[in-house]
């Protein structure tokens, strides 16, 4: 696509985010001022707050996007790290020396990952940390009378908090062809669909959700927000179809599938909650909770997503 085609796209895209953000802040305050003047009011201070985290959120990672694969890398490695941080949730029993190597250990594991992601060496940045893991899991089964609690969380919390979200900019490095904004527009489409997905399944579900999905995993995922989320993924990605390689068709197909992963990755994620007894994973993003309860949606979408667009012809 010409340049100034790539820039009016971009214009058009950022005015349309901002849009959304601005009326969705709009209707927060208007609906504060209404219903709750001065005093608390847990699903509208909850839902300001949420709008309030998004603006922050969309900037972060708009300023990300713009460095392109580097920039992708460094925002996704520091998720990466907060993830398993609150995924593995180390003792603070644990001697200062084992937690030092334990932390060594997993930030040059992260480390690793993203480099081999960004560079664009696919053989080594597909095996090299699931055999990693792979190898953590059965030595602390062997070990299981001697091994601290966080290394036997590591080799699942390699899986789902590194390997998982280095996919995004690995699908930047993959120098996607015929696509608005170049190198970043399949990534942004995927983290857009994804996360608007999960938006619209939290709209829905508050506005109309009768029907609980999973009530024991996750009570507040209902059959009609899944559904409002699907439908409103699909429209969204053939609108998107310009950021990717393929037609709206099958762009719109794309991003159901990537939509329903990303419900599938947040009731996985939901159950490893329950099994634990905490209801987030974090505090580090205000109305959301922490960070992998923010991208969980992309644990099982993102490498879809990259094996699909992989098949496309590259640069």
């Amino acid at each position: 696509m010409h340049t100034d085609a790539n820039a009016d796209f971009l214009r058009h895209l950022v005015f349309a985010i901002a849009g959304v953000l601005a009326f969705a802040s709009v209707v927060g305050w208007a609906l504060k001022a209404r219903l709750s003047p001065g005093r608390p009011h847990a699903v509208i201070d909850n839902l300001n707050v949420r709008i309030a985290a998004w603006w922050l959120m969309a900037l972060v990672f708009g300023a990300a996007m713009a460095g392109e694969v580097a920039g992708a890398a460094l925002l996704f490695a520091a998720l990466s790290a907060q993830a398993l941080r609150e995924f593995v949730a180390p003792d603070r029993c644990m001697r200062r020396d084992r937690l030092a190597v334990f932390w060594l250990a997993s930030l040059a594991a992260i480390a690793a990952q993203y480099l081999l992601a960004a560079g664009g060496w696919h053989a080594a940045y597909v095996l090299t940390l699931p055999a990693l893991a792979a190898v953590l899991v059965v030595s602390c089964r062997a070990l299981a009378a001697d091994a601290h609690l966080p290394w036997t969380r590591l080799g699942p919390a390699l899986l789902i908090c590194v390997y998982s979200l280095s996919h995004v900019p690995a699908s930047i490095a993959l120098h996607p062809t015929g696509t608005a904004l170049g190198d970043i527009g399949p990534a942004i489409f995927l983290v857009i669909v994804v996360q608007s997905s999960d938006v619209l399944q939290y709209i829905c579900g508050k506005l109309t959700g009768r029907h609980p999905i999973a009530p024991r995993l996750s009570p507040s995922k209902t059959l009609e927000g899944a559904l409002g989320g699907l439908l409103g993924a699909t429209a969204l990605g053939a609108v998107s179809a310009p950021l990717t390689p393929w037609s709206p068709g099958t762009a719109a197909a794309v991003a159901f599938m990537l939509a329903l992963l990303g419900i599938l990755g947040g009731l996985m994620l939901s159950a490893l909650k329950r099994r634990r007894g905490i209801k987030d994973w974090g505090t580090a993003i205000p109305g959301h909770g922490g960070v992998l309860d923010r991208v969980d949606s992309l644990c099982l979408s993102a490498p879809v997503f990259y094996h699909l667009l992989r098949m496309q012809p590259v640069a």
